[in-house]
């Protein structure tokens, strides 16, 4: 009996259950699509190739998987907390009827568990379509061919992990759900929808110094970051306390102003105030303020993590893959560094070997460095001196001119990007016939390959470890630097959308959740909106206004937060490579408008819903 009934109070009551069963899928999703990266795009090819990244990403991302859940712990009971609150009246109703607490506590925990049960399927689905997506886009992101790499692939180890967190979060709240039932009295359950938040309307000149002391400790606190920087105001606690501290307050008591700031600017403007509904609206929401400016700066700090982080993490990725140009032209790079004392044939070498060179390579070029001798060149300060001819080849294969300027000349200015792998010296570049008066010092040969890369260069490699020559351990080669390149990228990314997803969807749901209980306790007040004679779309539009005001708000702080933020980060980042600032908020705008508006144009409906169905 208690399994039908609860699965009938579960889909009878699936419009209070929406916010809090898409946050639970969502959560799922999340925490099974990270945890079930390995197996995706190019986590796979590193692995497939014993990678040492693959193993530091999972351990990270694990670690990581224990803060998420936490959060996502305290995420679900602050939610299930809302849906116990809408359910007080109902809840009673049961207990005059004549069941026990133990009994209303047995239901609860059988309706818990057929959420729990349903989101778990839903949020696993909508996870492996996700872990597609982000092998994807994994993939889009390195200059490899793949093929075959992407597909749909269910892993079994992260739904293990996935249902065994979440098991224990669901039991979590069976258990606090019975516990908050079991200390309720039948008064208190059947009253609940009749207790009211009395409106404190504060003055103006307190709210006014509260705003302008809140201005003044976020002015300090971006003074601060920026002054030092993201580095040091991060790293030493006695610049980062007092920086955080600032800030927090800051937002805090903006927030706390604004109760009596806005009303007292809009009281004054009477062609505002009185129009349409705006005087119901406006004091519905800051009845409300009074008592969650608390939760609106735990809001906008969490926006300003879920900002920050995924700008960061997006912005750091392309930086790294900027680089890549610089550290990888060619697809093997060999080095003599004993020139001095033998000049080898590169390609001589191969063919004797058994690699034919003619049919396996697209290219190759041979350069050779000349100590560097200031009474023949002109010029010090340098180690090695390179023939124009050499420099030239090497630059006109990356689709470069050569060069045209004064021989001889310092290469300090000229684009470097002359091997696989960093060089290590400082040269000048010479005319040819100014190489026969210096020494050799060592070579560099360079090559594409024309076929298959991953089989030629495995061929080339074996080849070369069947030799005893003084260029075998002077290899550097562009798959290799790639694979460095993507555990790296991988890392940045991967990390950064995971706590970013993570913060941004608890502070949608937090703020939906709060939107969903206004607009119940508001149920009684719209019916009388109704009597009085308001049309039924100003009833609506003042419900979604509200909503709008509560998400808006915190957003348009954290978005103020985050350019100072990001300001900072970027000075950061750019001392590794270009910061493609476009990019990264190109990306954390796509993703608040999905994550964030989601939730937004979830939550305006159903406050519209509710709206609409009191009489």
């Amino acid at each position: 009996m208690f399994s039908k009934l609860a699965i009938r109070n579960v889909r009878r009551s699936f419009r209070d259950y929406g916010i809090y069963f898409l946050t639970l899928t969502f959560g799922v999703c999340l925490f099974y699509t990270f945890n079930a990266i390995e197996g995706q795009g190019a986590m796979a090819y590193l692995a497939q190739r014993e990678h040492p990244a693959v193993s530091a990403i999972m351990m990270l991302v694990d670690i990581f998987s224990v803060f998420v859940a936490v959060v996502l712990a305290c995420l679900i009971l602050y939610a299930n907390r809302f849906l116990l609150r809408r359910r007080k009246r109902e809840l009673g109703t049961y207990l005059l009827l004549g069941l026990s607490q133990m009994q209303v506590s047995k239901l609860l925990f059988l309706e818990t568990g057929v959420i729990g049960l349903v989101s778990l399927g839903a949020g696993l689905a909508l996870g492996v379509l996700a872990s597609l997506g982000l092998s994807a886009l994994t993939l889009s992101m390195f200059q490899i061919d793949m093929a075959g790499m992407l597909g749909l692939t269910f892993s079994v180890k992260a739904a293990g992990k996935t249902l065994l967190s979440f098991g224990l979060i669901f039991l979590l709240v069976m258990v606090f759900s019975g516990i908050r039932v079991s200390r309720s009295r039948l008064i208190d359950l059947i009253y609940s929808q009749r207790k009211n938040e009395v409106l404190k309307v504060r003055s103006l000149t307190w709210s006014a110094v509260q705003l302008v002391a809140g201005v003044l400790c976020l002015a300090a606190a971006y003074a601060t970051l920026l002054t030092f920087g993201m580095a040091i105001a991060v790293a030493v606690l006695p610049i980062c306390i007092p920086m955080l501290a600032l800030g927090t307050a800051g937002t805090l008591l903006i927030f706390r102003s604004l109760s009596g700031f806005v009303m007292k600017f809009v009281q004054g403007r009477p062609n505002l105030y009185y129009r349409e509904l705006n005087l119901f609206t406006l004091r519905q929401w800051l009845s409300k303020v009074h008592t969650t400016y608390l939760a609106q700066t735990v809001v906008c700090i969490l926006l300003l993590l879920a900002i920050g982080i995924t700008a960061s993490s997006v912005g750091l990725n392309n930086t790294i893959a900027s680089n890549s140009g610089y550290q990888a032209p060619f697809d093997i790079t060999a080095q003599n560094l004993s020139g001095d004392e033998e000049l080898v044939d590169f390609e001589r070498v191969l063919n004797e070997a058994g690699f034919d060179t003619k049919e396996k390579l697209a290219w190759s070029c041979t350069a050779v460095f000349y100590y560097n001798d200031p009474q023949v060149t002109g010029l010090e300060n340098a180690s090695a001196a390179l023939r124009v001819s050499d420099y030239d080849a090497l630059r006109l294969r990356q689709g470069k001119p050569a060069y045209s300027g004064p021989l001889p000349c310092k290469a300090d200015n000229l684009n470097e990007e002359l091997t696989t792998g960093s060089l290590g010296l400082s040269y000048v570049l010479i005319p040819d016939e100014m190489a026969q008066q210096l020494s050799p010092s060592r070579q560099v040969w360079s090559a594409d390959y024309l076929a298959d890369k991953e089989e030629t260069e495995a061929e080339i490699m074996d080849t070369i470890r069947s030799l005893d020559v003084p260029f075998a351990s002077w290899i550097t080669t562009r798959l290799n630097i790639y694979q460095d390149l993507m555990g790296s990228k991988i890392l940045a990314l991967f990390l950064g959308l995971y706590l970013g997803f993570t913060f941004l969807l608890a502070a949608a749901a937090v703020l939906a959740l709060q939107q969903l209980s206004q607009a119940a306790d508001n149920a009684g007040r719209y019916a009388l909106l109704r009597k009085l004679g308001a049309e039924e779309k100003l009833v609506a539009r003042s419900a979604t206004q509200q909503v709008a005001l509560a998400f808006l708000l915190p957003l348009a702080l954290a978005l103020l937060h985050s350019v100072v933020g990001m300001k900072a980060a970027n000075d950061l980042i750019a001392t590794a490579g270009k910061v493609d600032s476009v990019a990264s908020s190109a990306v954390t705008a796509l993703v608040l408008v999905v994550v964030y508006g989601g939730y937004f144009l979830a939550t305006a409906l159903a406050c519209r819903r509710m709206a609409k169905s009191t009489q």
